[in-house]
């Protein structure tokens, strides 16, 4: 009996200092984040981190992007960390439909979090529960030349018929409305983006770049109407498809065009060039249906506890640290991007001022980019679709015949 007894205690022992070494041992972080900015991010929040929990030893692995786009699934299956980085949305879902990610809404809930980073919140959800927390996210929009703006009469517009007439005023003027570079192709998937969001609205525009939606959709052809208004409208820049997006922004610089739907990372090259901010200004992209809540393009990044990692605990609360607005706060001061947390703060900089306003008070959700919510071979024929529609608008149907084509393949 004491024998037995003996050994009961010695289980019993063996299992709470098992339990107690695997809450607060060792956490090993996996990340891409290897560009100057982002690893220094990254750097100050583990060190953060560790000063508030010195009894956790981080082992940090750091990939280079292309690297980490390769090996993510392999480390998740056979070796996964405790924490890895990811980005939000349809990206995150071959992981989630996988098992490879572990659902977090204990972490949400026991942190306000569905309030607190709730512009990110539809983004982080699939199937009703949440899969990480995102800590970083920039704005698209509508950039703008306040000079010749002003210089024409022309108000910031907010609706489809106040967009469609400052184009017609440019156009007038001699100034080409849109400025736009497609010979990567992406920033078409951008002017779909926006159109097919307002058009359509989030649920419909995710659902399609899920592939549960035809291309040949009448509501697909919605919204390619609404663009072929802007192109038989000569809204776009005159061979487009021959500029990157860089030079794309020269006629911008030198008054030849007045707006650019692009992302917030074109104001720096934009100064750089000679403009002040007193030129420069932002606004939201318009209304076209005023049945469809506003939704807006920000690429988010998100980090994700693997559903094999060994130290959950830990895991947890490190997502609950890097929610947090101080954190974000500092996190974003050193990406030169945006909080998602409502209470952080940015630097003293308009535009991610009128960013930070703009999706924290977004209720019609975030959609991430084409090529990022779209598998790649959607991707891939939908942006070169795209391109082609900006030139060649009357092949329509035969775009639409051949992306329908393209999603019968790309989601088996």
């Amino acid at each position: 009996m004491k024998q037995l007894l003996g050994r009961g205690v010695t289980a019993m022992l063996a299992a709470a200092l098992m339990s107690t070494t695997a809450f607060a041992g060792e956490l090993v972080i996996n990340t891409d984040t290897s560009d100057p900015a982002p690893k220094a991010a990254f750097e100050a929040v583990i060190e953060g981190f560790k000063a508030e929990n010195p009894d956790v030893t981080v082992t940090w692995n750091l990939f280079d992007h292309e690297g980490y786009k390769t090996s993510i699934r392999n480390f998740l299956t056979a070796d996964a960390p405790d924490i890895a980085n990811w980005y939000a949305g349809n990206r995150m879902l071959p992981y989630v439909n996988a098992g490879l990610f572990e659902a977090v809404d204990d972490v949400w809930e026991g942190n306000g979090l569905n309030e607190s980073l709730g512009s990110a919140a539809g983004s982080m959800t699939i199937d009703g529960k949440k899969w990480g927390v995102p800590y970083t996210y920039y704005q698209w929009g509508v950039y703008y030349r306040k000079d010749i703006f002003e210089a024409n009469n022309i108000e910031v517009p907010t609706n489809w018929d106040e967009f469609k007439a400052a184009g017609a005023t440019l156009n007038g003027a001699g100034v080409t409305p849109i400025t736009i570079g497609t010979k990567y192709l992406w920033t078409a998937g951008g002017v779909f983006d926006y159109l097919n969001l307002r058009t359509n609205g989030y649920d419909f525009h995710m659902a399609l770049t899920k592939g549960e939606i035809a291309w040949t959709d009448d509501r697909v052809r919605a919204t390619m109407a609404n663009w072929k208004e802007l192109v038989d409208a000569n809204f776009f820049l005159e061979n487009h498809a021959a500029y990157s997006w860089q030079e794309a922004l020269a006629p911008m610089v030198q008054g030849d065009a007045a707006m650019y739907v692009m992302g917030n990372f074109a104001v720096a090259p934009l100064r750089e060039a000679g403009l002040t901010d007193d030129q420069i200004g932002f606004f939201q992209f318009p209304v076209i249906n005023a049945d469809v809540p506003l939704a807006e393009e920000a690429p988010t990044d998100t980090v994700h506890i693997p559903a094999n990692a060994k130290n959950k605990e830990d895991a947890k609360k490190f997502l609950a640290y890097l929610a947090r607005a101080d954190v974000q706060t500092e996190v974003n001061k050193t990406l030169g991007q945006l909080p998602i947390n409502k209470d952080s703060s940015v630097g003293d900089d308009k535009f991610l001022e009128a960013g930070l306003s703009m999706l924290s008070s977004t209720t019609g959700g975030i959609a991430q980019f084409f090529d990022r919510d779209a598998p790649a071979e959607m991707a891939k024929a939908g942006m070169e679709g795209f391109q082609e529609f900006m030139v060649k608008p009357e092949r329509l149907d035969e775009i639409l015949e051949r992306l329908e084509k393209v999603r019968a393949k790309a989601y088996k």
